[in-house]
C-alpha cells in the first residue's frame, strides 16, 4: 500500500512526465501482447486475450484524454501494465 501511495504522491507531483512515461508503457508493452495473441488467432481464448489487450491500453489512453483524476489515470495504468504482462507471459511460458 505504501508503494501505491507513492506512485499516487508522485502522479500528482510529476504529472505530464507521468502521462508520457505512461502511454509509451502501456502502448509498448499492449502492442507486444497484442502482437503474441494474434500468433494463433483462430482459436476463441486468443481473440479474447487480442481484445482484452487493446481495450485495457486504450483505457489508459481514455482516461488521460477524458483528464479524468490522479487516481482513476494511475489504476488505469497499473491495470493496463499488470494486465498486458500477464497475457505476455502467458504467451511465453
Amino acid at each position: 500500500m505504501r508503494l501505491y501511495n507513492q506512485l499516487l504522491t508522485q502522479s500528482k507531483d510529476k504529472f505530464y512526465l507521468v502521462i508520457v512515461l505512461g502511454i509509451l508503457a502501456s502502448s509498448c508493452i499492449g502492442s507486444i501482447a497484442a502482437t503474441l495473441a494474434l500468433r494463433s488467432l483462430p482459436d476463441p481464448i486468443e481473440l479474447i486475450q487480442l481484445c482484452i489487450a487493446v481495450a485495457t491500453a486504450m483505457w489508459y489512453n481514455a482516461t488521460i484524454l477524458a483528464q479524468l483524476s490522479h487516481k482513476t489515470m494511475t489504476n488505469a495504468l497499473i491495470l493496463s501494465v499488470v494486465v498486458n504482462s500477464v497475457i505476455i507471459i502467458v504467451h511465453l511460458v
